[in-house]
């Protein structure tokens, strides 16, 4: 049995989406939030396998929700629903941890299929977007190599090392970064010096720019392509 949490602003379409899915035998939808905050306290709590996200969410909900069940590695995987299929919104959706996207054209029956090809780790995407995602995962292979990086130094990284290049990717100095962690300035700093050692680059900036591209060429998922009509 697929549980399924459905996060949706507007409770009368969330209501909707569950009366929809009623026949399927294999879903069930265990929870409703209109909210990220209520969403996420869900997740903290109960066994959840798929939670189908509105991108609708006031103030970015969507986006932080994502972020934060991958951060504190929740384990339900993440539809986003509602989305405008172009590459750079699903790009920017899938790096913050969504597993696949249910686009505001898809019909019901779509829906439980990208239910279903989530719960068994696939992704369904049209022919198009497949094309889009394995051209820019080739054009991200090449610029690593004109780089000369390579992407397998990542896992080089200690978790600790890691979180500290996140921080660093998204600008914090090594002070604030001291301060988020609640450890010693100069264990950053030796950090740091790992870090870009370990990523053979010669400055924050590279060793940020090493990780969005390694980021977005890590997103190898298992793709489907839509079942046609």
């Amino acid at each position: 049995m697929i549980r399924l949490l459905v996060v949706e602003r507007v409770r009368l379409v969330g209501d909707l989406i569950g009366n929809a899915l009623e026949g399927e035998p294999d879903i069930h939808m265990v929870a409703m939030a209109t909210n990220e905050a209520d969403a996420l306290e869900i997740l903290q709590a109960s066994a959840c396998d798929i939670a189908l996200v509105s991108t609708s969410l006031p103030d970015n909900g969507a986006m932080s929700l994502l972020q934060a069940v991958r951060d504190q590695e929740l384990g339900a995987k993440m539809l986003v629903m509602g989305v405008e299929e172009t590459h750079t919104v699903i790009m920017t959706y899938i790096n913050a941890g969504a597993f696949g996207y249910v686009t505001n054209e898809a019909r019901p029956q779509e829906l439980v299929a990208n239910i279903r090809a989530a719960y068994e780790d696939k992704a369904l995407i049209s022919p198009a977007m497949a094309g889009r995602l394995i051209e820019r995962i080739a054009t991200l292979t090449d610029r690593l190599v004109d780089l000369g990086i390579d992407s397998s130094d990542y896992e080089e990284l200690t978790p600790r090392e890691q979180e500290v290049l996140e921080m660093i990717s998204q600008g914090l100095t090594n002070q604030e970064i001291a301060e988020a962690l609640v450890i010693e300035l100069g264990t950053v700093k030796n950090h740091v010096h790992n870090i870009l050692s370990k990523l053979h680059v010669n400055s924050r900036k590279d060793a940020a720019l090493y990780l969005t591209l390694w980021q977005e060429e890590g997103q190898d998922l298992p793709l489907d392509q839509e079942p046609s009509d």
